[in-house]
């Protein structure tokens, strides 16, 4: 009987193990198929990163391949590695968006986003804004994460301060073209019902993939809250997302916050954040402060 268990329990194991064994095949794969890389392309073709592009992919390496081929000739064009927080400043000033300083339940960054504070009119500088903040918190990622969580706060949105239908295509597509894998869910809290009429119209340009990471929270309702309660620990969750916590954005602690993130950016990229050209060094970021106060109530 012990031979059978044993039998069984290294079959077990092999089934087990098939699947990251056909991953690591197809990443080296995919690997084959890149050629030599160097700079900040080497940087950025992570294993865990080639990962990404197959699972957005379906493990179709060709697929794959274009898709992280656009995304390296993208980042060489746009370089959202360089996008410094001076740059973007005036567009976190009401906390529109900022990188919480708490995690979930798994430990992966989160994002607060509240679109009813928006407070300018540039589409480029609110998707470079955007697009600022998801580098960072790629870069702010715990070892061993490679997603994300969103947290949206309606309270105070309407369609005069949502973005054009146009806009929000495009910021879909740069999240789903060039950060493939990046968000783990994004949940929506309490959405007014006119909201559904645009959800309608931009979920159509969405990857069904992403729909399905997005759901919608409402504070009465006893599956939304049980819902929060498995993603979160509800002592450090803010308020504004049925959590027991008080939240207050700090706008300059924030800015300080950002600024050791960009000299930490600088080292990880490898180049002067003043000139944005190649150094051999460049200085470790101090320990950052809490850019927003968060307490339990």
């Amino acid at each position: 009987m012990s031979i059978f268990w044993r039998r069984g329990s290294s079959l077990q194991q092999q089934e087990k193990e098939q699947p990251e064994l056909q991953s690591e095949s197809k990443v080296n794969e995919l690997k084959g198929t890149l050629g030599p890389l160097s700079g900040r392309s080497l940087l950025y073709c992570t294993d865990a990163c080639l990962r990404r592009y197959l699972e957005a992919r379906n493990w179709n390496v060709e697929k794959a391949k274009k898709m992280l081929e656009e995304t390296l000739a993208w980042r060489s064009s746009y370089k959202p590695e360089e996008i410094r927080w001076h740059e973007v400043a005036v567009e976190g000033e009401t906390g529109k968006l900022f990188r919480a300083n708490f995690h979930d339940r798994a430990g992966r960054t989160v994002l607060i986003l509240k679109p009813g504070l928006q407070n300018t009119t540039s589409m480029d500088n609110q998707i470079k804004h955007l697009v600022y903040l998801m580098e960072n918190a790629m870069l702010n990622l715990p070892e061993g994460q490679e997603e994300m969580v969103w947290l949206i706060d309606f309270t105070g949105w309407s369609f005069t301060t949502s973005v054009p239908v146009r806009t929000a295509k495009d910021t879909i597509n740069i999240l789903q073209d060039h950060y493939p894998q990046r968000l783990a869910v994004a949940f929506l809290y309490a959405p007014p019902r006119i909201f559904q009429a645009f959800w309608k119209i931009v979920k159509i340009f969405m990857d069904p993939k992403t729909v399905q990471k997005v759901k919608f929270v409402y504070p009465k309702n006893k599956e939304s809250v049980e819902l929060m309660r498995s993603y979160f620990d509800m002592d450090n969750l803010p308020a504004e997302f049925g959590g027991k916590a008080t939240m207050k954005y700090d706008h300059e602690d924030f800015s300080r916050l950002m600024a050791q993130d960009d000299v930490k950016a600088a080292k990880f990229w490898g180049f002067d954040q003043k000139t944005g050209g190649y150094a051999a060094s460049a200085a470790v970021a101090p320990e950052p402060s809490k850019p927003i106060s968060i307490t339990a109530s």
